[in-house]
C-alpha cells in the first residue's frame, strides 16, 4: 500500500475502533476520487491483506457502509461503491410564508477531491505553507504584532507566581486544569456573558484547537454529520474530518444566517455537530446577530444537534462590544463554548477555556487524560495572575484602538483598488472580493516573489466560489508603515495581471 494511502489508517491507539479506521479509509478514498461511483472495491480477503487487519474487521466496516447506503453488494461479484451525487440546489416546499423556498447547502464531493487546492486544505498544507513563507509585508498571519504583547509584565508575574508557588514546575496540573484558574474563569463568564456557570464546567486547554480536536475525539463518530459554515476555519474542518466526519456546509453573509436553511440542514442531515465561530468570524469578520443567537440553541435542542461556539477573538471589538455568545442562551446543554487567549495575551501560554455542562464534561476530560493529562500548571498560575490583575483589560483596551487603526490604514490602503469588502466591527482580518480578471492563487504566487503574502479564498472554502474571487488579508500583524508599503506592493502587482 503506498504511503497516501497507509496515512489514512490511524495508529493503534487512536480512539476509533479498528472496523471504523477501516470505514474511514474507505469513505476518504472515495471522497477523494480514488474509486468512483459504481467502481468495485477491493475484496475483503485484499483489503485485509493490504490493511494488516483480520478478514472479519473488513467484511464489517463493508456491512456498515452498507447500511449507510455508501456501497452495495452485486451477487457473486463483490462490494461496489454507491453513485451518490454531490448535493447543490433543490426546492424544498412547506415553509410557513412561503409556496417554495430555494436553499443551497454543500457537502464535500469526489469532484472536489480532485482539486489541488482541496488536497492542501485537507491536509492543512495551504495555511500553514502560506503563513511559513518568510515576507516583509505579512498580511497571512491572523496573529498579533509581538510588540502590541503584554511582554514585559510576564518577568515581573513569572517572580510572583514561584513566589507564591515555589513547587509550581514539580508538578502536575488536574486534567481539567487549575482549580483556581477554572474559578476565575467560571466568576468572570457569569458576570460578565451571563452563563450561570460552575468551575466544573470549566475545562483548560492548550489553546483553541485542542479544544476542537477534544470536542471532535469525544463526540464524532466516523460517518457522523458536521455542519459548518461556508468559508469556514480549515483546520477546524481538516480535525473533523480525520474524525471520520462527513461536511456539510452552510453560508454565512454580513447579516448572519439563512436560519431557514440551518433548521431545513439540521431537520434533514441530522448532522452531530454545528461548529459556528459567529463572532468577528475568520475569516470574513462578519458577526452573527443577537435575534439569531437566541434562536440556534432552540434549534439544536429540538434536533438533537450539538452547537461548537469557537469564540477566540470576542475581545477585539471595535466599539461597541458584540453580542452575547450563543452559549448564554442554552438552557438544554446544547452548546459547547470555546473561548481563546492565546492569540492578544501570550500566544506562547497556550490558554483557552472550554465551558460546556456536565454531561458533556466527563466525555471531553477521559480524551483530555489521554492527550497531555493535563496543560502545564505553570502556564495557568502565570495566566491566572494577569487575568486577575487590572493590566489585563488595560492591555485590552490598547489593544483594539492600535489593531483599529491597522484596519482602517489598511482599508483606507484599499480604497481606489476596486475590490470590495465589509468592514469588520472587530477581529483581526478583512475579507476581500477580487475582480473578476484576478485569480487569488496566481497572484499570491506573483505577490510572494515581491516579498508580500496573504491567503488565497480557497484555504477557506475549497469547494465554493468564494474560494475562487476572495483573500483573506490580515491587519493585525504588520505596523501602519508596513501595511501601506505593502498594500501598494500588493496592488501594483494586481495592475500587471
Amino acid at each position: 500500500m503506498g504511503k497516501n494511502n497507509s496515512e489514512l489508517l490511524f495508529p493503534a491507539d487512536h480512539a476509533l475502533k479498528l472496523y471504523e479506521q477501516v470505514i474511514h479509509y474507505v469513505t476518504v478514498r472515495i471522497d477523494r476520487g480514488d474509486w468512483q461511483a459504481d467502481t468495485k472495491l477491493p475484496s475483503v480477503r485484499s483489503l485485509a491483506q493490504e490493511l494488516g487487519v483480520h478478514r472479519l474487521t473488513v467484511f464489517r466496516a463493508y456491512q456498515e457502509l452498507k447500511q449507510r447506503g455508501l456501497v452495495y453488494v452485486k451477487d457473486k461479484s463483490g462490494y461496489y461503491v454507491h453513485a451518490s451525487p454531490a448535493t447543490g440546489h433543490a426546492k424544498y416546499a412547506g415553509y410557513s410564508g412561503h409556496s417554495s423556498i430555494d436553499l443551497t447547502f454543500h457537502s464535500e464531493s469526489a469532484h472536489a477531491a480532485d482539486d489541488p487546492s482541496v488536497s492542501a486544505w485537507r491536509g492543512m498544507d495551504g495555511l500553514s505553507r502560506v503563513q511559513s513563507v518568510n515576507a516583509n509585508f505579512q498580511f497571512s498571519k491572523a496573529l498579533i504584532d509581538p510588540s502590541l504583547l503584554p511582554n514585559r509584565y510576564w518577568g515581573e508575574l513569572m517572580m510572583q507566581v514561584f513566589e507564591k508557588h515555589p513547587k509550581v514546575a514539580a508538578t502536575y496540573s488536574s486534567v481539567q486544569g487549575d482549580s483556581e484558574l477554572r474559578d476565575a474563569m467560571a466568576q468572570h463568564f457569569s458576570v460578565d456573558k451571563h452563563f450561570a456557570l460552575s468551575p466544573d464546567e470549566v475545562l483548560i486547554t492548550s489553546g483553541a484547537q485542542q479544544a476542537i480536536d477534544l470536542i471532535s475525539r469525544s463526540l464524532i463518530r466516523t460517518g457522523d454529520r458536521v455542519l459548518t459554515e461556508r468559508p469556514a476555519y480549515g483546520p477546524a474542518m481538516e480535525i473533523f474530518r480525520r474524525q471520520g466526519a462527513r461536511l456539510t456546509m452552510t453560508d454565512i453573509r454580513p447579516e448572519g444566517y439563512d436560519m431557514e436553511q440551518i433548521e431545513w440542514c439540521m431537520k434533514t442531515e441530522k448532522p452531530r455537530v454545528f461548529y459556528i465561530n459567529p463572532t468577528f468570524h475568520n475569516p470574513t469578520g462578519f458577526t452573527v446577530p443577537d435575534e439569531q443567537r437566541k434562536r440556534l440553541p432552540e434549534l439544536a435542542e429540538r434536533y438533537g444537534c450539538l452547537i461548537v461556539e469557537d469564540d477566540s477573538t470576542y475581545d477585539i471589538s471595535f466599539g461597541q462590544k458584540p453580542p452575547l455568545p450563543i452559549f448564554a442562551y442554552d438552557i438544554s446543554g446544547s452548546v459547547v463554548y470555546i473561548r481563546s487567549y492565546s492569540k492578544y495575551v501570550a500566544p506562547g501560554l497556550r490558554i483557552a477555556a472550554v465551558t460546556c455542562r456536565p454531561q458533556l464534561m466527563n466525555s471531553l476530560l477521559n480524551v483530555k487524560a489521554l492527550v497531555d493529562n493535563g496543560s502545564p500548571l505553570l502556564n495557568q498560575k502565570l495566566f491566572l495572575q494577569y487575568f486577575q490583575s487590572p493590566r489585563m483589560q488595560q492591555h485590552l483596551k490598547k489593544l483594539c484602538i492600535a489593531l483599529q487603526i491597522r484596519k482602517e490604514t489598511m482599508e483606507d490602503s484599499l480604497r481606489d483598488s476596486g475590490w470590495t469588502w465589509t468592514s469588520p466591527a472587530g477581529g483581526l482580518s478583512l475579507w476581500l472580493q477580487l475582480p473578476s480578471t484576478l485569480k487569488p492563487n496566481e497572484l499570491l504566487a506573483k505577490c510572494v516573489q515581491e516579498s508580500v503574502t496573504f491567503v488565497p479564498g480557497n484555504v477557506f472554502d475549497p469547494i465554493g466560489e468564494e474560494g475562487e474571487t476572495h483573500v483573506r488579508l490580515s491587519y493585525s500583524y504588520a505596523n501602519e508603515l508596513q501595511i501601506k508599503e505593502g498594500i501598494a506592493t500588493l496592488l501594483r502587482i494586481s495592475r500587471t495581471m
